[in-house]
């Protein structure tokens, strides 16, 4: 692992450990090299004294588009690997024993939607929006968002998002409990702050007692999620109707799937 990872900023100082999404010509879509190297960077702060706190958060406007999906035949770069890189991340995240927030302020779609939801607070500016765009492509999500998604807001909202693909803006989700704070986008970066500073504060020992119980709690079946989201989308990414979507993303186009 090399010091710097092209599109993910990566920086600590004050308890607080900042990985920021850097790659705002593509909305901060995720490479291989950026996930890899955030689920590392999760990992390794469980065995670090100066961290207290993790930061997931977005430059220029956007937190994160999802995988990389850009080229002419995105789909030949989409497979198990893409699968088990999505539920490293998420599983990094929710079993590491400090709190991570999520700074939200732009899209979240797809994998980068996985891991805003997975945090365990949510800061959304009131022009973030929260996608679960799979469908649109022909697949399913993954990341174990089919849990905790519908562990917010129920079954019935949680199948419009994942079936339709409809976006849900920051107000609605702060009313349907999928995040924890909604900020006028002028006061969001002052309250990202002071938000990861009382955590910061926090007695971690207690933070940490928490949030293991509130995850047992309400998401006994991440795991069990997470398997079936990678049985599940490895079929779908073999199919025609995702070779189709992908092609009709990058084109941004109507795709015209065909069932098979």
């Amino acid at each position: 692992m090399t010091d710097a990872t092209p599109g993910l900023d990566v920086r600590t100082a004050d308890g607080v450990l900042r990985l920021i999404f850097d790659r705002p010509d593509r909305l901060n879509a995720l490479t291989d090299a950026m996930a890899d190297r955030l689920a590392v960077e999760l990992e390794r702060a469980a065995a670090r004294d100066d961290v207290r706190v993790v930061l997931l958060a977005g430059a220029g406007g956007a937190f994160c588009s999802g995988a990389d999906i850009g080229g002419p035949d995105p789909q030949d770069h989409l497979d198990e690997r893409a699968l088990d890189r999505a539920n490293r991340m998420v599983r990094a995240i929710t079993t590491l024993d400090r709190p991570v927030v999520a700074a939200v302020q732009g899209v979240a779609a797809g994998v980068g939607c996985s891991l805003a939801l997975a945090s365990d607070l949510v800061v959304a500016a009131e022009s973030a929006s929260f996608v679960l765009a799979f469908a649109r492509i022909g697949l399913m999500p993954d990341g174990g968002a089919t849990a905790t998604v519908a562990a917010s807001v129920g079954r019935a909202r949680a199948m419009r998002m994942a079936l339709l693909g409809e976006a849900l803006g920051a107000a609605e989700a702060y009313a349907a409990g999928l995040v924890s704070h909604l900020v006028a986008d002028e006061a969001f970066a002052g309250t990202v702050e002071d938000v990861v500073r009382r955590v910061a504060g926090g007695a971690p020992l207690a933070q940490t007692a928490t949030k293991k119980a509130v995850n047992a709690a309400t998401l006994p079946m991440l795991e069990d999620a997470m398997t079936r989201e990678r049985t599940g989308q490895t079929i779908l990414l073999r199919t025609d109707d995702a070779a189709e979507g992908m092609r009709a993303f990058g084109g941004r186009r109507r795709p015209d799937f065909r069932g098979r």
